[in-house]
């Protein structure tokens, strides 16, 4: 194969559910329903884990592991954030609490970078197959952070070869004027 060409998803590429990990994006203070949702395809599809992820955009991924962890910096030097050890422990903590009597064992990682190359990363570290994700969350500040960086989940679905499920935490009432 040229090295420009990409391999394409095909049914010699799909990863069986069962007996594989899924990897499930999650954000601070998130809806528990990605997590359960993720758990409950897990024990349905008879996945063997969650690996949970949180990937932090302000800092840079230094070298990625063969297990999907990675070592990271901060991207800004001066203004070096030391607060993502205590987000890590925070969002391991309400995981432990949401997914304490799921019935499928889970991991956390703390990645770094673009949320979609780190999750693709960890998911071809672990051999998983696929993706669990959330929809953005509502409000303004939210539609604009992703018409600047795009929706995860539509770029997990674009650059890698493994489907994503995406869990909706906030509908449209369809019968709500558009304006007004």
């Amino acid at each position: 194969m040229p090295a420009h060409e990409v391999p394409q998803p095909s049914p010699s590429r799909m990863v069986p559910v069962a007996g594989h990990p899924l990897v499930v994006g999650v954000v601070p203070g998130q809806s528990a329903l990605v997590a359960l949702t993720a758990a409950e395809w897990a024990r349905a599809a008879g996945a063997s884990q969650l690996c949970c992820a949180f990937v932090d955009g302000s800092r840079y991924a230094r070298a990625e592991n063969d297990d999907g962890s990675v070592l990271h910096e901060a991207i800004d030097p001066d203004g070096a954030d030391d607060g993502w050890q205590r987000r890590q422990e925070l969002i391991e903590q309400s995981l432990a609490e949401v997914l304490a009597d799921c019935g499928v064992p889970w991991t956390f990682r703390y990645l770094a970078g673009r949320a979609d190359r780190a999750l693709t990363h960890l998911a071809r570290a672990v051999d998983a197959a696929g993706f669990v994700v959330g929809t953005r969350s509502p409000g303004a500040g939210a539609r604009v952070r992703e018409a600047i960086e795009g929706s995860v989940a539509v770029r997990l679905t674009h650059h890698q070869h493994r489907p994503v499920m995406v869990v909706p935490l906030h509908v449209v009432d369809w019968k709500a004027p558009l304006l007004g």
